[in-house]
């Protein structure tokens, strides 16, 4: 078996294949979800619909920030020869997403108080699919990145899977979000 660094130039390994795959389909899966909010959206006269609450752009736009930067600095971390400096970078590109998920948390707490369910109609369902999907993403990016720096900094463990996966999924979830921020909210 071939190792990583004996691949001849252009050979993709089957980890990275199968992620991209992934990738490609999660595209597809939010593609969909897109496609399914524009069908409503572009069917009603006003978007909200009536008597709806106006979703919390600047608050949101505040979230984004936080996400992207976790983009920035999961990319700062992997750049880092020394381990402290790349194990801090790691640390605050988590702490970015937490922060990002704790701020989606608090505004769907406060729509749901002014009325903003999935039980609505379209509007408060398409909403919550796009953006619930995207946090549940999140999530799961948020807990494999965490598993995989648990490993390799400070358990010390042998790295059986390439950590460049999960930073794949985490840019994928970060370049996500500035599509569905744009549709949703704007």
């Amino acid at each position: 078996m071939m190792s990583v660094q004996s691949r001849p130039v252009g050979i993709i390994d089957n980890a990275r294949l199968g992620m991209l795959l992934f990738i490609a389909a999660e595209v597809m899966f939010f593609a969909g979800l897109i496609g399914a909010f524009l069908v409503f959206r572009m069917g009603v006269a006003t978007w909200p619909p009536p008597g709806q609450p106006r979703l919390p752009v600047l608050t949101t736009a505040l979230n984004t920030l936080f996400l992207l930067g976790s983009g920035w600095t999961i990319s700062m971390g992997s750049r880092m020869i020394q381990r402290k400096k790349a194990i801090r970078w790691e640390r605050i590109t988590l702490a970015l997403g937490l922060v990002f998920l704790i701020g989606q948390g608090m505004e769907w707490g406060r729509l749901l108080q002014y009325g903003l369910t999935v039980e609505i109609g379209p509007y408060g369902f398409t909403f919550y699919m796009l953006v619930g999907f995207h946090a549940l993403h999140v999530i799961g990016a948020l807990l494999w990145r965490s598993a995989d720096v648990l490993r390799i900094f400070h358990f010390g463990g042998k790295v059986y899977r390439d950590p460049d996966l999960s930073r794949m999924y985490w840019y994928f979830v970060v370049g996500l979000w500035p599509v569905l921020y744009g549709l949703v909210y704007l």
